[in-house]
């Protein structure tokens, strides 16, 4: 079943009636990341997209204390609460009071490139653009040279272009509709499925075409730790495993497990002809992740397999729950 977008409870009034609309809603789901929102607001108030009349909201999806007056005091945000747990309620909520004629949606800890709005806009312009886009998105180092875990989310972070033209869809880090799309395929699910998927499936069994735009960018943070990249995959794993259904697909699911295990050895390959990186020591330190991290998935799916709580690993990167072999 469709899900349906959930009830906000607006904590900003809404525009007066007769107010004039905007062409572009961006839609921000929060949890307890005030410093980054304040970061990805900054970013906002400075793209270069002169004349495209934009609304920011923000759905705050039941922090622990209340947003700072630094944020909302900012000029024109609006800000909405939605206390069911996950992003894709907190995204339905703020599309249920966008007034865009086209909304996009990233996360609260991106930061848009001054370009993002523009690129957008100049996209839907065209009347036979695709009525869905997946923007580029790009790591944010946090020193001059990539560590080891942005070395290999350099690599295997983010490849949007690749989940469009393989598995019909693209990551809501980076994703933007018209506005009449999102309402005909409905909202994002919660927190059993991996909502981006979920909802690009949707829109790709109704027929809805999508599109990568590389000029459309948005920069995402690393993990800062293993145990944060691990809880990361645990939530995919985890809707990986809700997928799983009759005995053939539980044989598929043991031998895609040793699959994984097995799978660092030929992605050698990829990280030695990889232009995001440069030099041997980038190398080997996103080699040195890539197995771990592999191991570590290989290891969750057989977990799964013999009876682990799938919901638990779901719900465990709210929690901080997880950890490396």
């Amino acid at each position: 079943m469709t899900p349906a977008p959930s009830e906000p409870a607006p904590s900003e009034p809404a525009p007066p009636v007769g107010a004039e609309a905007p062409d572009i809603s961006v839609i921000v789901p929060h949890l307890d990341q005030p410093e980054a929102l304040a970061r990805l607001l900054d970013s906002l108030e400075a793209q270069e997209a002169h004349g495209v009349r934009v609304e920011v909201i923000v759905a705050d999806n039941g922090s622990r204390a209340p947003l700072p007056a630094t944020i909302l005091g900012r000029p024109g945000l609006r800000v909405v609460s939605q206390p069911e747990p996950g992003p894709g309620p907190a995204r339905n909520a703020g599309a249920a009071v966008a007034r865009g004629g086209v909304l996009a949606f990233t996360d609260s800890d991106g930061i848009a490139d001054p370009g993002w709005i523009a690129a957008i806009a100049r996209h839907f312009a065209r009347p036979d653009a695709a009525p869905v886009i997946g923007g580029a998105v790009g790591i944010a180092l946090r020193g001059p040279r990539p560590d080891a875990i942005e070395a290999f989310e350099m690599v295997y972070g983010y490849r949007q272009s690749l989940y469009i033209r393989r598995d019909r869809y693209a990551a809501t880090l980076n994703l933007a509709m018209r506005a009449e799309v999102f309402g005909r395929v409905g909202g994002f699910c919660g927190l059993d499925m991996a909502e981006d998927r979920d909802w690009g499936q949707r829109a790709h069994a109704l027929g809805i075409p999508m599109a990568y735009l590389p000029d459309a960018l948005i920069l995402t943070p690393a993990r800062m730790s293993l145990a944060e990249l691990a809880r990361k995959w645990d939530r995919v794993v985890a809707h990986d495993f809700a997928q799983v259904r009759g005995a053939g697909a539980w044989l598929r699911w043991g031998l895609r497990a040793l699959a994984v295990a097995a799978s660092p050895l030929p992605e050698a390959l990829r990280i030695a002809r990889s232009d995001r990186l440069s030099g041997r020591d980038q190398r080997l330190a996103a080699f040195g992740v890539l197995w771990r991290i592999r191991l570590h998935r290989a290891r969750r799916m057989l977990q799964l397999a013999f009876g682990a709580d799938r919901r638990a690993l779901a719900e465990g990167w709210r929690k901080g729950g997880g950890s490396l072999p």
